[in-house]
């Protein structure tokens, strides 16, 4: 097994370090409960319902409905599916996994003063997944844009001495010193240059200014992404149900994130005058957070059968590491035959925290309950993307960063519809939801439709759900931030069984 060496860098301006993007922003805010099969099976529209561990995730007054106490646990099987498309080619690929996603307890504790309107209080605790990270896919075309343009946009302005070894330098002590000194992209540009994708103007140390030594013309493209991880929450839940119609709560909650990406790029041409006529190109990244956040909610009983909910999602205030570690090949012919340039610094970079301030949301919802044959509900969120935020605001590249934010970033709105009917101890389910794009050009990263269908059977006190649910979405998939900006454009399907074992306490 080959050892890293681990290089904690810290230098004074957050902007020298990491280029964190808006992409990363939108990742780690995502906050879909996956939840349990009854929760999914009407596509989470259960804002006004409650009486479902993973409604109590969505509404803190939902488990003030509990009657009694309570406790579920949920295993979900998921497939993603990916239609793949960069430039002339077309490429698919699917992933599956299968994990608890859902899991969680309410104890119910009744009043029994008569005197008093509080009827009853409920503590509660449970686990949310909140996103998969888990994908693979490949992306394969010809492109007139090659890599050499990700290495020269961190590489033009740099002094040479600041981009280069020094004589007798191996590559890892290199690299680990200009990442120490100069930060991520004076290593990005290293890279470029002792790979022979880059020439310098001029072999002094002053030289800033570079060129590349693969020709223009046609490049044959190959992009293979593979990420692994999960964004879950715990919730620690009190609610209290005030005479026969009002219900309310509070979620204190605790975020955790781990996500582990690996790409690895592959080019080659055939152009005329290129030095060099082969890249390869390896990144691994891998983060780790945790955060808070708290949540509000309210369930008012209009009349027996409609109910109306309101909830208040905080902003999630998280703390975020990174690592990453990087490869480059080569493959050059100055006409004496192939020379083969592997550049492997053997280094894991571990950067500062950094902290990202996602934006809060409200929660409207209706429900109409047919006594004990069944009910519809309604759920409409809104969300304010703008408010997304990378701290500290004052670092430079974070302000950037933020106004890119706040251009490209919009109020997005969620729709959700769920039905459920009962026959006898048997549940049929139903659900639609529509979640608008957080961009304004939407042509980048799109709506998402979903929709569910599901079956309960009530064995008195202990409940089995099962659903099936699945997903739509089309993204623009940048494969680097700067330079070869160019995307893959994925058509996703994301499709789930969740089987939910729930019983009373």
């Amino acid at each position: 097994m080959k050892k890293l060496t681990i290089l904690v860098i810290g230098v004074l301006s957050m902007s020298n370090i990491m280029a964190q993007d808006i992409s990363d922003a939108l990742r780690y805010s995502q906050d879909e409960i996956q939840g349990s099969a009854r929760f999914r099976a009407l596509s989470g529209a259960f804002g006004a319902l409650g009486g479902d561990m993973s409604a109590v995730s969505i509404n803190p007054a939902g488990s003030a409905i509990f009657s009694r106490s309570h406790a579920s646990i949920s295993l979900s099987g998921l497939n993603i599916d990916n239609d793949v498309t960069y430039f002339n080619g077309q490429s698919t690929s699917s992933d599956s996994k299968t994990d608890i996603n859902q899991g969680g307890a309410a104890f119910v504790f009744s009043n029994n003063n008569e005197n008093s309107p509080w009827r009853k209080f409920v503590l509660s605790v449970a686990y949310d997944k909140t996103a998969n990270y888990d994908d693979q896919w490949s992306a394969n075309g010809q492109n007139t844009n090659s890599i050499d343009s990700y290495f020269l946009a961190f590489a033009q302005g740099k002094r040479l001495d600041e981009i280069s070894a020094f004589p007798g330098e191996t590559i890892s002590e290199a690299y680990g010193e200009i990442g120490a000194f100069f930060g991520f992209g004076n290593q990005q540009a290293f890279l470029g240059y002792e790979s022979f994708i880059l020439e310098p103007d001029a072999n002094t140390d002053e030289n800033t200014i570079y060129t590349s030594n693969i020709a223009p013309g046609t490049f044959n493209q190959n992009y293979n992404y593979t990420s692994r991880g999960y964004n879950g929450k715990v919730s620690f839940n009190a609610s209290a149900q005030y005479d026969d119609r009002l219900y309310l709560g509070i979620n204190l909650n605790t975020h955790f994130i781990n996500y582990e990406r690996f790409t690895s790029f592959n080019e080659s041409n055939s152009n005329a005058g290129s030095l060099v006529t082969n890249v390869g190109f390896d990144n691994n990244l891998l983060t780790t957070g945790n955060g808070f956040s708290f949540q509000l909610g309210a369930i008012l009983k209009l009349t027996n059968e409609l109910r109306a909910g309101f909830t208040y999602n905080s902003p999630t205030w998280l703390t975020i590491t990174e690592e990453t570690s990087q490869y480059v090949e080569t493959v050059r012919n100055d006409g004496s035959g192939n020379i083969s340039t592997f550049i492997n610094p053997n280094i894991i970079n571990i950067f500062p925290d950094y902290r990202l301030q996602s934006p809060g949301k409200i929660t409207g919802s209706l429900a109409y309950v047919f006594a004990e044959q069944g009910l519809l509900s309604f759920d409409y969120s809104r969300r304010n993307f703008k408010n997304t935020k990378f701290r500290p605001t004052s670092d430079a590249f974070f302000a950037t960063q933020n106004d890119i934010i706040d251009d490209v970033f919009k109020i997005a709105n969620t729709y959700r519809v769920g039905g459920e009917y009962k026959v006898k101890q048997f549940s049929f389910r139903g659900g639609y939801r529509f979640e608008e794009s957080p961009y304004e050009d939407d042509t980048f990263y799109g709506d998402l439709t979903g929709y569910s269908l599901g079956l309960g059977y009530n064995f008195g006190n202990t409940r089995l759900d099962i659903t099936y649910d699945q997903a739509e979405r089309t993204t623009n998939n940048q494969l680097y931030s700067v330079g070869l900006t160019d995307a893959a454009t994925l058509d996703t399907n994301n499709s789930n069984i969740t089987l939910t074992l729930g019983f009373n306490l």
